[in-house]
């Protein structure tokens, strides 16, 4: 090949790529990542879980939240709950305690799910539910 051609052929696959990249960023722009806050004792669905989030109780070292859940059989239960405070992402205590959430089932449920916030900052708490795609938050007050 000549000179000539290789050099515009390069010009039009960096044309190409500037093209693409700007299409790209034209979607990144458009695209909506906000995920939706839920309010305390609002009914909502969370992929195959449906969540009521009554409240929080406790503080330290352990925050009591309290939920209804169902809608599925799940056995690794409430895995997909996080705490998310000021400083830290903590995970539910799943160790089976009475009243305490472990599993979720078909039937609704009320029961507790409880973190161990010892040593986090209390200033900010939102309890976190992620199931496959989607993604719940509710903002939990302040014990």
């Amino acid at each position: 090949m000549k000179t000539r051609t290789l050099l515009l052929l390069s010009v039009a696959v960096a044309l190409a790529i500037l093209l693409a990249g700007g299409v790209f960023l034209f979607q990144l722009t458009s695209e909506t990542a906000a995920v939706e806050r839920a309010e305390i004792g609002e009914d909502v669905s969370v992929g195959d879980v449906e969540v009521t989030v009554f409240g929080a109780s406790g503080g330290d070292p352990i925050l009591s939240v309290d939920v209804e859940l169902g809608g599925v059989d799940d056995p690794a239960g409430v895995d997909s709950f996080a705490l998310v405070t000021g400083d830290r992402r903590l995970v539910p205590i799943t160790a089976p305690d009475e009243g305490r959430c472990v599993d979720i089932g078909v039937a609704a449920q009320r029961c507790r799910i409880d973190f161990d916030v010892s040593g986090a900052d209390g200033s900010n708490r939102l309890l976190v539910l992620r199931r496959g795609d989607e993604q719940r938050n509710w903002v939990l007050p302040a014990p």
